[in-house]
Order: structure tokens, then C-alpha cells, then sequence
């Protein structure tokens, strides 16, 4: 497999070609390999889910989101 142009031929150069991702109007990506093990198999239920504090994007809101504490105080209010 290659990733413009480059063969992936290992986790470091994988990590490296995401880390140097930029774009036009400044973003910059920050990268790390995440080599702990977690089970495998977990299933979140629908109502799980529904408790999820997720805010879409309006550009492709499947793929840009922020997901936020469930129960986030609005300090504007009790300012």
C-alpha cells in the first residue's frame, strides 16, 4: 500500500506522513501511535448512544463533529 507515493511499510512512517498533513488556511495535524490493546467486540447500545453529546458539523457532519462532556455547564449564564 502507498500513500503519495510512499510505500507504508511500517506504524512510524505511517504516523509521520499524518503528522506532516497541512492545508492552505493553516490546519496542522498532530499524531501518535496508540499501541495499547483494547477488547475487541464491544457493542454501545442505541440508548448509549442517544446519550452521546455529539455536535455535527455542518460540512459532512458524519465524518466532522465534536463530541462534548455530557453535562457541560454555560458559564456565560452564571457570569
Amino acid at each position: 500500500m502507498n500513500w503519495r507515493a510512499k510505500p507504508l511499510v511500517s506504524y512510524r512512517v505511517i504516523v509521520d506522513l499524518i503528522s506532516a498533513t497541512t492545508t492552505e488556511t493553516g490546519l496542522k495535524v498532530q499524531c501518535e501511535l496508540d499501541t495499547k490493546a483494547y477488547p475487541k467486540g464491544i457493542v454501545v447500545s442505541e440508548e448509549e448512544m442517544s446519550t452521546i453529546n455529539i455536535m455535527r458539523d455542518d460540512f459532512h457532519g458524519e465524518w466532522n463533529y465534536t463530541i462534548r462532556q455530557r453535562n457541560t455547564i454555560d458559564r456565560s449564564v452564571n457570569s
